[in-house]
């Protein structure tokens, strides 16, 4: 008998997949994708395999292996993550698949934790596969299922298009009972599985093929439906715009809700018949409207600069192009709400070393992807360069090869399994001359602390084999390779000092444990007495560290951690342990 429960967007995903007898389960952590794997994880036995992947594509191809063998898996990444994957989805799309496969793409529109928007819509049309696009966490757990469905009808892979605000938002859902798991039947397919030219051809016409069943699924689908009378005006919502666009509707228009793709073009016709106006409503890039403008000669979008091309949308966006008077109070609040900049946590081993980076004053720093990435905010301002993930060593190497002097590429060590390693091999390989320095706290931080390979545990919390990254980077034919406590402020300084005048490729490892996992040191906070009102401590940009102009002095809050870096680099020995 089914019950409701309150859950969020990514766990009502997850409950789909365990629902629907799910076997393996892969992903790369990745906000705002991290969770659906963790709640799976706390929610199921043995009998699935749950694992962090070191990247996106070796998730997706441990999730195409289970699922040639006849079981269902999922695979779930972030959407710049889609990007590390689209080299076997593009072929996976001409070898098809066994068990029901389902990708999960979750899109990060306004960037809130991302370093680009893109519309993980065009994936799936690239790859020419089924795309669902849920609105809440209800319609999210049924796509969720009908996607194992439809990928083993289809026998080919199927997106699931999720958004941050679906995705974090929570909402009621039904639950209702587990399947039980595929009998696992392997059948070798030399013709389907191995992608020579002439195996390829005849997998790239059966694919063309396929698309019509594709839009005849589309077409029919539940999660495409017309509300509301016949009018003049129609508004065509897709995902979460769909929400929005409800809470303005009082009968006075009629909507068209898109959840599926294949774009259902008869439905979209039969909608637009008579309309003299056609408002479109999407997250992302105006994929649907051009679409539709192909067919209507009224449409009111991006397009038509109606709605903003960037950031994400939002009622007060709705309320307007619907000409409706406001926004709901609730909302009006939020957007007076106090900007507040994410910065590194009080305590923070990265910001040791990235202070000791600056006094050394290389020319120019490489960064990337992770928590340390917010070092290039004031006062530390102590990276130049953030692209994508494991592109510090390659862009740093460019710059050597150039012929710019002291450069330096600083990478997490998640980071740095995830893609730094071949750009590692690479740029031994090739001579560059720079300085890597790989931060190494133990676990995926930024979002929200899984565990590494670095860690020796898995996605399950059990022990597992460590790797140890200072073997990886002497195998990739790195000879100096340092090991230091980034606490240890004076030494780090003098290594990065020493390594920075010599040639070829030197790694700094500078480790120590996420302050949040090794939890606050309580007892071990520092204080200031007799401040000569100099700043130096102020140059870490700590939290806990704050100037009060009335008194002249730097003061320390609650929040120190007990790092005591701020009492290595006062030149008046004025903060001290309490």
């Amino acid at each position: 008998m089914s019950n409701r429960v309150i859950l969020s967007g990514n766990d009502a995903i997850a409950r789909g997949a365990i629902e629907s007898g799910i076997k393996v389960v892969t992903a790369y952590p990745g906000t705002p994708s991290t969770e659906i794997l963790e709640y799976i994880a706390k929610n199921t036995n043995n009998d699935v395999h749950v694992e962090w992947s070191v990247n996106e594509k070796v998730a997706l191809e441990t999730a195409i292996g289970a699922s040639y063998s006849g079981v269902r898996a999922i695979c779930c990444m972030k959407h710049v993550g889609v990007n590390i994957a689209t080299d076997p989805l593009m072929t996976l799309s001409y070898t098809g698949v066994n068990g029901g496969l389902l990708i999960v793409a979750a899109d990060d529109p306004g960037m809130y934790s991302s370093q680009n928007e893109q519309d993980s819509r065009f994936y799936s049309k690239f790859a020419k596969i089924f795309c669902f696009e849920p609105s809440n966490a209800e319609e999210a757990k049924e796509m969720t299922k009908e996607a194992f469905i439809v990928s083993e009808k289809t026998e080919l892979p199927v997106m699931l298009r999720t958004l941050t605000r679906v995705s974090h938002t929570s909402s009621p859902v039904t639950m209702d009972k587990i399947e039980k798991q595929r009998n696992t039947k392997l059948e070798i397919d030399r013709s389907k599985w191995v992608m020579i030219p002439s195996n390829a051809r005849i997998r790239h016409k059966v694919l063309n093929e396929k698309q019509k069943y594709l839009l005849k699924i589309s077409e029919n689908s539940r999660f495409n439906r017309i509300i509301g009378k016949e009018d003049k005006i129609g508004v065509i919502a897709c995902g979460l715009a769909f929400d929005y666009a409800m809470e303005f509707y009082e009968n006075d228009f009629s909507i068209l809700k898109i959840g599926t793709y294949p774009l259902p073009v008869k439905l979209i016709k039969r909608f637009l018949y008579g309309k003299e106006k056609v408002i479109v409503v999407e997250e992302g890039e105006p994929f649907v409207e051009d679409v539709v403008r192909c067919i209507h000669n009224n449409v009111i979008g991006k397009r038509s600069g109606d709605i903003p091309m960037e950031l994400d949308i939002n009622p007060e966006i709705i309320a307007r192009v619907l000409g409706k008077d406001g926004v709901k109070e609730t909302y009006k609040s939020r957007l007076s709400l106090p900007i507040r900049l994410p910065v590194m946590c009080a305590g923070c081993p990265h910001r040791g070393t990235l202070f000791a980076l600056k006094q050394n004053r290389p020319r120019v720093i490489m960064g990337d992807i992770g928590c340390y990435t917010l070092g290039v905010q004031k006062p530390l301002e102590a990276l130049d360069s953030c692209l994508c993930m494991g592109a510090s060593i390659g862009k740093a190497a460019g710059m050597s090869q150039s012929g710019i002097k002291n450069v330096v590429a600083v990478i997490g060590e998640s980071t740095f399994l995830h893609s730094g390693i071949t750009a590692l091999l690479n740029s031994v390989y090739n001579k560059a001359n720079i300085l890597v320095l790989i931060l190494d706290n133990n676990t995926v931080a930024m979002t929200g602390h899984q565990p590494t390979p670095v860690s020796g545990i898995n996605a399950r919390g059990e022990k597992t084999s460590r790797i140890s990254l200072e073997e990886i980077c002497r195998a990739c034919g790195v000879d100096s390779v340092d090991v230091v406590d980034p606490y240890k402020l004076n030494e780090m300084k003098e290594v990065i000092n020493k390594r920075l005048k010599e040639d070829g490729v030197r790694v700094i490892i500078a480790r120590r444990e996420c302050v949040i996992l090794r939890g606050i040191g309580r007892g071990k906070q520092y204080t200031v007495d007799g401040c000569k009102a100099c700043k130096k401590c102020l140059e870490l940009g700590c939290p806990a560290i704050g100037f009060d102009s009335k008194n002249n002095t730097a003061v320390i809050s609650y929040l120190c951690t007990g790092c005591g870096i701020c009492a290595e680099i006062c030149p008046f020995g004025a903060i001290k342990k309490k």
